[in-house]
């Protein structure tokens, strides 16, 4: 049973179609107020200005991008985009490495056991 249904993507094509414009205008004009305010160019500051993410800036917008930021590289007074970091986030990050340490620390201590048991082994042996 063959069907000769077509299916009607008219829609999604124009809805894909005006997304991409949108985005590629959004990363237009992020990039020339970046120019305007003599800040950096580079993915993450085009990204955050254009409110979209780097993937998509390396898979739509990689040459010229890279093409600006390497023309800024020689230039000095240029203001580093640097995201602010809040006392909450901080809190964040101290919370996260904290966890993180305790994890590490009973690693340890399991591998130490392993270890020890280990060397009771081979000295049982007579190694």
């Amino acid at each position: 049973m063959t069907s000769d249904h077509k299916r009607n993507t008219e829609g999604l094509a124009k809805a894909r179609e005006k997304k991409s414009e949108e985005c590629q205008e959004r990363v237009d004009k992020a990039i020339q107020q970046l120019l305007k305010e003599k800040e950096k160019i580079n993915f993450n500051s085009v990204a955050e200005r254009a409110n979209v993410s780097k993937k998509y800036l390396y898979d739509n917008h990689y040459d010229r991008i890279d093409t600006l930021r390497k023309q800024q590289e020689g230039l000095p007074s240029l203001k580093q985009v640097k995201r602010e970091m809040t006392d909450a986030s901080k809190d964040v990050l101290i919370a996260a490495k904290n966890k993180r340490i305790k994890e590490l620390e009973k690693e340890v201590q399991r591998l130490k056991g392993i270890l020890a048991r280990r060397y009771g082994e081979d000295y049982d042996k007579g190694i």
